[in-house]
């Protein structure tokens, strides 16, 4: 069987279906690095995301072998052998999955070369990740020979693959709000990355991996049908697929949306004082994190009670709300930016300050952007600059904010800076704080 399978292997369009698979993949991929930098799983999710031209492709493939073989007229030929139509069908069946599953993970290894030196957090489930993507696009191809045998002409494979794309994408709308059974049946969606410790749940994957092991088994039997009785058995593994990945997949109020890996979000700390610690995602990170808190430290040091140690901000905009950090602690902003480096600019510390001082989201009446920008002019001795898109009055309150504040003794500039901080952890008024106003 070996040999019969290296050579449908050299015969059918399976190395152009992983060159092809690997160039586009790649492409995608290397297209918005910045996308995957964070590590295993973000690389996992965002090539999964990227099916939506992979399993096209993989599906216009197996139609394109089906078109040759149809070329060559050789079916009366194969079916004449003293064979089981299924054991005829393997073949070319194992050489296009074998191909497609290659060329999937192919695109991973490419990606892997980009992170394997700044990726230290491997979870299991990114593992989970890849086998589903690589199942998906072995269905595709056993399902674009079933469709090309149908149907042998030159615009099969096209018409597949604008058809296949065409699927994917109004699958969310099939269902809508039910975005349970999207997961289930589309394998692209649901993998847009909002947080670097996001994650799939290891039961979404189970369900997408029953559900397209159906649908490749439907393939394969469709491709080795011989009458309209054969093509309609195909139809038991699909049903038999859909029920068992309703059964498994959580759904309703259960439904995991944007997951987050705890595990991903813990905290790793440097050794030594001050205090400095981000999460085991951005582990490798630590070592760029550590001066930059250093430096917001010694900035805050000028206050009275000011924070001691400093750790990344923990932040995720969706699911449960995460705790706000002490008050002695700063929080920093931690992200992957090009080369698995710091993503930093030049205000990154004007940014940190901001969060340490005021800038507090989760106030329901928003803060006072001039007062927060003058105490942290103060703090840093630099002028207040404005921002691109906001009111004309903003900077020039703050630059008047900022020279009072810089006219009064230290001891009495840094207590009313203090005030704004507490006032503003507490989403209370900071109006008049720094101008010697109530308070």
């Amino acid at each position: 069987m070996s040999r019969v399978l290296r050579i449908e292997l050299r015969r059918s369009v399976a190395l152009g279906a992983v060159l092809t698979l690997l160039l586009a993949g790649a492409a995608l991929l290397y297209a918005a690095p910045q996308r995957w930098s964070a590590g295993w799983m973000a690389l996992a999710m965002t090539q999964r995301e990227y099916l939506v031209l992979l399993w096209p492709l993989a599906l216009a493939a197996g139609a394109w072998q089906a078109r040759r073989e149809h070329r060559a007229n050789v079916a009366e030929l194969f079916a004449s052998t003293a064979r089981p139509p299924f054991q005829r069908a393997m073949p070319v069946l194992g050489a296009l999955g074998l191909a497609a599953a290659c060329g999937y993970l192919a695109v991973v290894a490419s990606g892997v070369a980009g992170i394997f030196d700044t990726a230290s957090y491997l979870p299991a489930a990114s593992l989970a990740v890849v086998a589903v993507g690589a199942l998906a696009l072995v269905a595709a191809a056993w399902l674009g020979i079933a469709v090309g045998r149908l149907l042998p002409s030159p615009f099969t494979a096209p018409a597949a693959a604008v058809a296949g794309m065409g699927l994917l994408l109004t699958v969310p709308a099939l269902f809508r709000d039910r975005e349970w059974l999207t997961m289930l049946f589309s394998p692209m969606h649901g993998m847009g990355q909002y947080t670097d410790y996001q994650t799939v749940d290891g039961r979404v994957s189970a369900a997408q991996g029953i559900w397209l092991a159906a649908l490749a088994v439907a393939g394969g039997l469709l491709v080795a049908a011989g009458n309209r009785r054969a093509r309609l058995a195909a139809l038991l593994p699909l049903a038999l697929g859909a029920g068992l990945g309703l059964v498994v997949i959580p759904w309703g109020a259960d439904f995991p949306r944007n997951p987050v890996d705890p595990v991903a979000r813990e905290l790793v700390c440097a050794q030594g004082t001050p205090r400095v610690c981000v999460s085991r995602v951005h582990e490798t990170l630590l070592p760029e994190v550590v001066p930059l808190a250093q430096r917001a430290l010694t900035t805050l040091a000028k206050l009275p009670d000011a924070p001691t140690s400093a750790q990344e901000d923990l932040t995720t905009y969706f699911g449960d709300p995460t705790p706000p950090p002490a008050p002695d602690v700063v929080p920093i902003p931690v992200h992957f930016g090009h080369g698995g480096h710091l993503a930093t600019d030049d205000d990154i510390l004007r940014r940190i300050l901001d969060g340490v001082v005021g800038l507090n989201y989760a106030c329901r009446d928003g803060h006072d952007v001039p007062v927060i920008r003058a105490a942290v002019s103060w703090l840093t001795d630099r002028e207040p600059v404005a921002e691109t898109e906001e009111p004309a009055e903003y900077n020039p309150r703050a630059v008047t904010l900022w020279q009072e504040l810089r006219r009064l003794p230290g001891a009495q500039a840094a207590a009313r800076v203090a005030a704004v901080r507490k006032a503003s952890m507490a989403c209370g008024n900071t109006d008049g704080l720094l101008d010697g106003g109530p308070r």
